[in-house]
């Protein structure tokens, strides 16, 4: 990528962020109208779900190859197909005309998006090659998430009370254009300069993976958690993972590098941000219901109740960045799981949602440690049956609070350091003189850079 100078690097950022901010965007504007999505389209409970679950499902399958793509193809070629894609995906789903083309129509979006954030990120570490200057790019991207978290709720709201829950997907449209027009003009074309092989059996592992899982965590409550349907997807999702730990340990430029997994750091992070983004999503999904459908309050007035969640977010996430910068990730980490354990055991064992003061106190306590809630429930009797729900949110709390303190320590460093250390020490081998130590005895694969 040819050097560019600082305002265009910024134009970049600016770019890349406009990206995000339509897939943040779209999920928390979604998730407020989804009330009257339900009635509209006259469906039940899991197929909403299905409409925020199979676009994550489809996201999550491609990511990796998405990324993969682009170091071999371009990135700003595949970002600019992305932004097509998602724009189409989101003109479709304002037609849609009952809950399957829906669901088929996010798909189609999730398609766009798994070519937008991912690239976007490479784009952005291949602009701001110093690292403080990639540092601060990094945290006004991670920024936009809090503002979309924010003007989410609103903007949904004032789109559903004042036109149509259609509308929530229009907005994608303009904003991708743009975005479209700006990269063209201004986003350099770059490229990995050793992309790795496409791996489309380890693809489809992935793919079987997340597809069977999600159905059967979706369909459980409904079929029954003992039911020969679930049992069999689970079955199906658990011989797909062993599969993919099978054959990514035996291939030569594998779709996951398994081996990044002995770093303690590398593996904390990733669960932990498994359950910070699965818990913004069920957030957001019950409490929405819970405002519109049990307190009776409009699409705007229920966003506006959430602001203290979002708005402690915005501020937050800036501060976390401080700190991290300061004196390393184990403190945020560690306050993060303290706030969440606070938020779920206030709504389960205190009954938060009766009270709006304590409301509030929750919300707050839920925008600063990023907790997690996936319960499908939306009747009268939500208080009573949502604290399961809550108890869950603790839970996750727990696990980031003593996650971040076990990834963080000595103990933790040495395993990342190790981990690189066999990395380099593989890299510097020869092609297929990688030294022994894989499955069977038989040598590893040279990594590639």
């Amino acid at each position: 990528m040819p050097q560019l100078s600082h305002r265009r690097r910024l134009l970049v950022l600016a770019i890349c962020c406009m990206s995000l901010l339509i897939v943040s965007l779209d999920n928390t504007v979604l998730n407020v109208a989804l009330p009257s999505m339900q009635k509209d389209l006259d469906t039940t409970l899991s197929g909403m779900q299905w409409t925020i679950d199979a676009y994550t499902l489809v996201l999550a399958s491609l990511l990796m190859l998405a990324g993969s793509t682009a170091d071999r193809l371009g990135r700003r070629r595949v970002f600019q197909a992305g932004l097509v894609v998602f724009a189409l995906g989101s003109l479709l789903c304002s037609l849609a005309p009952n809950l399957e083309c829906l669901v088929a129509f996010r798909m189609v979006q999730a398609v766009g998006g798994s070519m937008l954030n991912p690239v976007a990120m490479s784009i952005i570490t291949n602009t701001f090659t110093d690292p403080k200057e990639r540092a601060r790019a990094i945290g006004v991207w991670g920024g936009v998430v809090g503002i979309s978290m924010a003007a989410g709720p609103i903007v949904g709201g004032l789109l559903v009370q004042s036109v149509d829950w259609r509308a929530i997907f229009w907005i994608n449209v303009p904003i991708g254009a743009l975005a479209l027009f700006l990269t063209v003009r201004y986003v350099p074309e770059s490229r990995a300069p050793h992309p790795r092989r496409v791996d489309p059996v380890g693809q489809l592992l992935v793919i079987a993976l997340l597809g069977t899982l999600t159905y059967a965590i979706i369909e459980a409550p409904s079929a029954g958690w003992t039911s020969p349907l679930i049992l069999g997807f689970a079955a199906t999702a658990v011989a797909a993972l062993a599969g993919l730990l099978w054959y990514e340990r035996r291939r030569a430029e594998p779709l996951i590098d398994l081996r990044f997994f002995r770093s303690a750091p590398f593996s904390g992070a990733t669960v932990v941000a498994v359950c910070a983004f699965a818990a913004l999503g069920g957030f957001l999904f019950v409490n929405t219901l819970y405002l519109q459908d049990v307190r009776g309050l409009s699409a705007l007035d229920a966003g506006l109740y959430m602001l203290p969640m979002a708005g402690m977010t915005l501020v937050f996430a800036p501060l976390s960045g401080r700190l991290v910068g300061a004196v390393g990730a184990r403190l945020p980490l560690l306050l993060a799981g303290l706030a969440m354990v606070a938020s779920g055991v206030l709504f389960a064992a205190f009954e938060a949602e009766a009270s709006t003061p304590l409301l509030f106190t929750g919300y707050v306590l839920f925008g600063i440690g990023f907790g997690l809630v996936n319960a499908p429930i939306t009747n009268t009797a939500f208080v009573e049956a949502s604290r399961p729900a809550w108890w869950i949110i603790a839970g996750c709390g727990a696990a980031v609070l003593l996650l971040g303190a076990l990834t963080t320590g000595h103990w933790a460093r040495e395993t990342a350091r190790r981990t690189a250390e066999r990395l380099e020490s593989a890299q510097d081998e020869p092609d297929g003189q990688a030294p022994p130590g894989g499955p069977g005895g038989q040598p590893k694969a040279r990594i590639r850079a």
